[in-house]
């Protein structure tokens, strides 16, 4: 006799997923304020490599945008040992694609930090940064695989536990190391809080998981469990890669309006990542719900979940960007002094207000899409906007129609809703059915097979 399935409830998976991102994002908001403290330069420099660093661990969502889907699918389905060795097979691959991030931050940090146009009274501070965090990038890529694989398995609880601790250590060994090193002290904070983290996530897969890694899992790469991740993690890296690039073009764009704008937007760009942090959440629990459903063949189950989602996402981004517009004076102050900063950052603050509702289409609607199989359609329908809108109308209105930091905005918030509504359309007539259809009909065989 088959039980019948135990599907997962949102809220309880969203509230640690919120905490966990929140936390996250947090270091790098007192980051940014310590950076700050020792010159508006160093602010600069410390958002500048931090958005470079972002970039060079997009590489893992090749990884981490697949072994979701795959995991949740599997254990949905009731295929556990399936489960197990992507698990294991993805932990391999984490190890190439750390390694290899950590050598293009040491090797290349220069000619990156040039393709942005550095300012040259931050580009040195920058540098020294990005090539300080390289190490990081190889804890990082563990970390989030790992992280990924406690999270499909309903696990969010532990997974915030571990996020609690790595940001415990890294605030207090920034705290200690930044007055004394500078820069260079906030990446060997970063260096120990990931190491906590890496050590936690091996004792947590072990005592919640029943999973023991073994020497060649942390190199090996297997062939048959990692296709089924990179059918979806491919796709998937593109569209994160594509939106990367996009904005690293944007920010070309700002470091060319100055230092002073490029300090207005690394200080902005911490609140707006705080904002986005809630509709991230709910995006992510709904990729991992949908992921379950999938496999148990709940479709309609699934849709209807989206559906709600997207609905309480646009209440939430509406009220939370809302709430930063209006504190905006008192938060821009707490990083610097400049009135002509913070005048121009609380304007930047305002457009998120209209930014932020069109990009909880992207942010639950992608990962909805996603985890039904269907990751190559974000990518072909979103990357034209992100090249002429986000890259190119950054340009277009921030530098050549001289808007300066409120033109690039502009164009941020036309690119989210672009992308955004051509999301939905797919979601809403069913584009994703196919899809998710062929994935649980191959869970099934293999499980009767």
């Amino acid at each position: 006799m088959t039980l019948p399935y135990a599907r997962p409830r949102l809220f309880p998976l969203t509230w640690p997923l919120l905490l966990e991102l929140l936390l996250g994002i947090g270091i790098g908001v007192v980051g940014t304020g310590l950076a700050a403290r020792l010159s508006d330069n160093s602010g600069a420099a410390f958002g500048l490599a931090n958005q470079v660093f972002a970039a060079l661990f997009v590489l893992f969502r090749v990884i981490g945008a697949g072994v979701s889907v795959a995991v949740t699918q599997a254990l949905g389905a009731g295929r556990r040992e399936q489960a197990d060795a992507v698990a294991r097979a993805t932990v391999g691959a984490s190890t190439w694609l750390g390694l290899g991030g950590a050598v293009v931050a040491l090797a290349a940090a220069g000619p990156m930090l040039a393709l942005v146009n550095a300012p040259p009274e931050v580009a040195p501070l920058a540098a020294g940064l990005l090539r300080a965090l390289a190490p990081a990038l190889l804890l990082d890529a563990l970390n989030a695989t790992m992280a990924s694989v406690m999270r499909a398995h309903l696990r969010s609880r532990e997974a915030l536990m571990v996020v609690v601790a790595i940001q415990l250590v890294t605030l207090t060994v920034a705290l200690l190391a930044m007055p004394h090193l500078g820069l260079v002290g906030y990446a060997l904070a970063c260096l120990f809080g990931r190491g906590t983290g890496l050590v936690l996530h091996i004792m947590l897969w072990r005592s919640r998981l029943g999973l023991r890694l073994r020497g060649p899992d942390w190199w090996r790469l297997v062939r048959a469990p990692l296709a089924t991740v990179l059918h979806i993690g491919v796709p998937g890296a593109a569209e994160n890669i594509s939106w990367r690039l996009a904005f690293m073009i944007s920010l070309a764009a700002v470091a060319q309006l100055g230092a002073h704008a490029l300090a207005t937007h690394a200080y902005t760009v911490q609140f707006l990542h705080v904002i986005l942090m809630f509709g991230l959440a709910m995006g992510f629990a709904v990729e991992i719900l949908v992921g379950h459903m999938i496999g148990a063949g709940q479709l309609h189950a699934a849709h209807r979940l989206v559906r709600k989602s997207l609905r309480l996402g646009f209440v939430v981004a509406f009220l939370v960007a809302g709430s930063f517009a209006l504190a905006g004076p008192w938060l821009l102050a707490r990083f610097t002094s400049d009135p002509q900063i913070i005048e121009l950052g609380c304007r930047l603050l305002w457009w998120t207000v209209l930014l932020e509702p069109g990009r909880t289409f992207n942010l639950v609607v992608i990962n909805a899409l996603r985890a039904t199989g269907d990751a190559r359609y974000p990518v072909a329908a979103g990357a034209a906007s992100m090249a002429v809108v986000l890259a190119g109308g950054s340009w277009f209105l921030g530098v050549h129609l001289g808007w300066g930091l409120e033109g690039v905005w502009i164009a941020y918030a036309a690119d989210e809703w672009i992308r955004g509504l051509l999301m939905w359309r797919r979601w809403a007539t069913l584009g994703w059915l196919p899809h998710a259809r062929s994935a649980h009909r191959k869970l099934r065989r293999a499980k009767a097979g």
